[in-house]
Parts: C-alpha cells; structure tokens; sequence
C-alpha cells in the first residue's frame, strides 16, 4: 500500500509538471514563434538540461540513492549524513569549476553544437549570451538532484517531485513579467530557467532540514565513499550519455536546416512525450523491480510472464497513441500551439515532425520496457552497445535524410534508429530465453493493431467533420476535446468487440499483483 501511495504521489505531480509544462510551451509558442530567438532559447535550454538528464539525475542519481540508503539502513542517519556532506561539497567545487570554464569557451562550444547558427547574422552570438544565463543551471539543479535523492531515500517523495512544477512556474512568471525588461524574450526566459534553478535548491533545502537532513559544507575529500560514487557513476553515465548525444546530435543538424527547424522538432517533441514519458517511464519502473524480485526468488517463469504482460500493457496505449498523433497532427498541434508569433506554417511544418516521431512512439516505450529485462540480471552493457550502434545509425540516417525531408527526416531518423534499438534489444533477450511472447500476447497483438485502425478511420472522419470549428478561435478547444473523445471511446468500442482486454480482467489488474495473473484470453 505505501509503494502504491508512494507512486500516485510522483505520478500525480509528473501529471501536473507536464500539463503545466505544455502551457509554457503553448505561451512560448505564441510569444517567440519559431524564428531565430526561439531557436537560440532552444539550444540555450538544452545545453543545461543535456548534462543534467546526463549527470545529475541520470549517473548521479543511479550511483548516489543506493550508496545513501544503503548507508542509512546500515550506519545510521549520522553516517549517511556526514556521506551526503562530502559529497555536496566535491559536487559543489566540480560543478563551480565546470560553470566557469563552460562560460569562458562558450562561444566556441556554440559553433560545435549549432554550426548552422554562424550563417544567419547575430543569432550565434544570441545563443551565446542566452546559454551563458542558463547554464548556471547545471550546478543548482545537480544540488537539487542530491537533496533529492537524499529526501526519496528518506520516504519523502513529494517536495522532490514537485519541483518541476516549480520551474515551469519561474519560465512562465519570467516570460510574463520580465520581457519588457529584456532585449528578447528569450533572454527574459534565459533568466527563468537559472532562477528556477535558486528557487528548486531553496525549496529541496527547507524540505531537507524539516526532514532533519541538513546538509553542511565540509573541506573538500575524496573519501572511500566518494570515490566509490564516482567508480558506480562512470558506467551510469555512459549508458545515459548515449541517449542524450543522439539529441544533441538531432539539434546540431537542425540548426544547419533553414530558421525554425530546431523548434519545429521541440514542439513536436513536447507533445509526443506526453505518452511517452507516463506509459514508457510507469511501466519501465514497475517492470525493473518486480524482475529482480522474480529472478532472485528464482522464479524464471513467472519473470518470462511479467515480461510479456509488460509488453502488452505498454503497446495496448502505445499503438492507439501513436496511431491518434498521426491521424491528428495537424489539428493537435495546431489548437496547442497556433496563435500569436505562431502560425499556420509553423503548425504545418511541426505536425509533419510529429507524425514522424509518432510512429517511433511504440518504440520508445518498447525500449523502456525490454530494458529492464537486462537490468534486473545486472547486464547494464549490453543496452549501452546496442545504444551506441543506434546512435551511429541515427547520425547516418539524419544525413541522408534531411536533404530531402528537412527537419522531418530528423524525426524520421530518430524513430527508424529506435525500432532498430527494439529490434535488438528483442534479439539478445530472445537469445538468451529471456523472451518469448506468449500465446496471449501474440492473439492480442494483431488485435491491438486492428483496434487502433478503426479508431484511427473513426478520428479522421471526425477530424474532417469538425475542420471548420477546429479552425475558429473559441471554438477549436472544444472541437479538440471532442475529437479527444471520439478517439478514446472509439478504441475502447473496438477493443472491447474485438476482446483485447476485458473488464473483468482490468480490475483484476487493479486488484492483484501483476504476477498473480492468470494468462487467460
């Protein structure tokens, strides 16, 4: 019970970052458009955020909750604490001395990451002067994710789990309120992300010392701990790196496409990591603990079943989401995003990006899925090889690709790379016994598909039924809604004819343990 309390609480506050997130982007949409300042606020966003999903809640994160709970359960609160000391401290300085070199070389490392940029006058330069703003960044948040690691392992989920929330609130307050103040808008949200940064460190802080966890600074060591931490963080950070290069990769060629492009790909992005980041990520973190738990307790066969279960949970709203975001691009991104600085042609050219990384959507989530399946028998190198391969074949692919289809056959080339990913990661657990789709699994399957092929018939349809009020101001939401719900009970009536999963057995699934299933069709 408190597992499932524990993760209702991240979730719901996950739920809320991300519908808060979407109005931020929404109201940056309207205001910046997808011209050049647009495009230098992007790159200047995701150098920062880059090294944080890489470094500090990617490698950090995996190296520094089991050390600190681990000491916790063993030493004491007294030992774990003086642990998280020496490591904020050696955290610190690192993070001081990365800042100020980053700022010195920041022209240089501009025209490596967005070399395009140097042909169209001034917008180099701007990428500058707003990375420069938001890299700071870097060091508060890797202090967020140690007090945040520091309070999960303390059972204290919420304060941790609301700081996005707390991020958003800065950008959209900056873009508010401080633009008339700035040269650009982008320079005002530059301003936001680093003083969201203060204010998610102020906040872990208080939430810290209520826990009684407050953390001092010490004379910088490197303690048996610390260097144990950083041993544990290398491979970590390999495994996450790789994914995180493919992005960057993905803007670096964008921003040699014509103005616009890098935004048109982050529009397109947000909305299809909406499903993406509450299907793929829930499962994916289910999944990997019950797989240990079943494969330490030696129950082999009850592990194959949860894998498949698994797979079947992920693609039973994968496949429907994907095929909604393809049949529905333009109208999606047209009501989220067209107004203001944001017109019919930029609608255009970021639901054509969407569609192309809707249909890489399944993948996505598959690769969050099967990946635990290495995880949980301690094989982390075999995912980061087939990454790796991955990478190189999505570098090749957005070079071929993106003389013909421009900024789409970037996205094009990142969904080709992630079916490759699937494909292989499949392979090796297949190979090994680890796999094998069951006799449920492969009936339901084809009828997931069939399912979301009359639904998808059914929203286009309804989509060309309601083409005019999706197209008039105080209308269109309406209009979106409805097609929301034509989609949703359009599936649900296929499914449940088709009999992909049943009533009885959803509340089963409420009601019982995912290994305690009985694989019934």
């Amino acid at each position: 019970m408190a597992l499932a309390r524990w993760a209702a609480t991240v979730g719901g506050y996950t739920m809320g970052s991300r519908v808060l997130g979407f109005a931020r982007d929404i109201l940056i949409a309207s205001i910046l458009g997808a011209g050049p300042v647009a495009d230098a606020f992007f790159v200047a966003f995701k150098l920062p955020n880059f090294l944080r999903r890489l470094f500090a809640e990617g490698a950090f994160n995996a190296a520094f909750v089991p050390l600190f709970a681990g000491t916790l359960e063993r030493d004491g609160r007294a030992a774990a604490k003086s642990f998280a000391e020496d490591v904020l401290t050696v955290l610190l300085w690192a993070l001081l001395l990365l800042v100020v070199v980053a700022q010195i070389v920041m022209p240089w490392l501009m025209h490596v990451l967005a070399p395009g940029f140097a042909d169209e006058p001034g917008k180099l330069d701007l990428t500058v002067q707003l990375t420069r703003l938001t890299f700071p960044y870097i060091l508060l948040i890797s202090l967020v994710s140690l007090l945040g690691g520091v309070l999960n392992s303390l059972y204290r989920f919420a304060a941790v789990a609301a700081t996005p929330i707390l991020l958003n609130l800065c950008l959209i307050a900056a873009l508010l309120g401080l633009s008339r103040w700035t040269e650009t808008p982008g320079h005002a949200l530059a301003v936001g992300v680093t003083v969201g940064g203060i204010v998610q460190f102020v906040w872990l802080i208080v939430a810290a010392r209520r826990a009684g966890m407050s953390l001092r600074l010490r004379m910088p060591r490197l303690t048996p701990g610390v260097k144990r931490l950083l041993v544990l963080a290398a491979p970590a950070a390999l495994g996450a790196g790789v994914a995180q290069v493919n992005l960057v990769v993905d803007i670096i060629i964008a921003s040699l496409l014509p103005p616009g492009s890098v935004s048109f790909l982050y529009y397109a992005d947000r909305v299809n990591q909406l499903p993406l980041g509450v299907v793929g990520v829930a499962v994916g973190t289910a999944l990997l603990p019950l797989l240990s738990r079943q494969l330490r307790a030696g129950e082999a066969d009850e592990a194959l079943k949860s894998m498949n279960r698994a797979i079947e949970m992920a693609l039973l709203l994968a496949v429907p989401a994907a095929a909604a975001l393809i049949v529905v691009a333009g109208p999606v991104i047209a009501v989220l995003f067209e107004r203001g600085a944001f017109g019919a042609t930029e609608s255009g050219a970021t639901a054509g990006a969407l569609v192309a990384y809707a249909a890489g959507l399944p993948a996505f989530i598959l690769i969050k899925v099967l990946a635990p399946g290495y995880f949980a028998r301690q094989d982390t190198r075999t995912p980061v090889r087939i990454a790796i391969l991955c990478l190189a074949v999505n570098i090749a692919l957005n070079l071929i690709l993106m003389g013909p289809l421009a900024h789409v056959g970037i996205a094009l080339a990142t969904t080709l790379a992630g079916w490759l990913n699937v494909g292989l990661l499949a392979a090796g657990l297949a190979r090994r016994g680890f796999l094998r789709p069951d006799a449920r699994l492969r009936r339901r399957l084809p009828r997931m598909v069939a399912a979301a092929a009359v639904m998808a018939a059914l929203l286009w349809g309804v989509a060309f039924a309601l083409e005019a009020p999706l197209g008039t101001d105080g209308l269109r939401i309406a209009a979106l809604a409805a097609l929301v719900v034509a989609g949703l009970a359009g599936y649900a009536a296929a499914a449940a004819a088709l009999r992909v999963l049943s009533l009885s057995e959803m509340r089963a699934l409420l009601r019982r343990p995912p290994s305690e299933e009985q694989g019934q069709g």
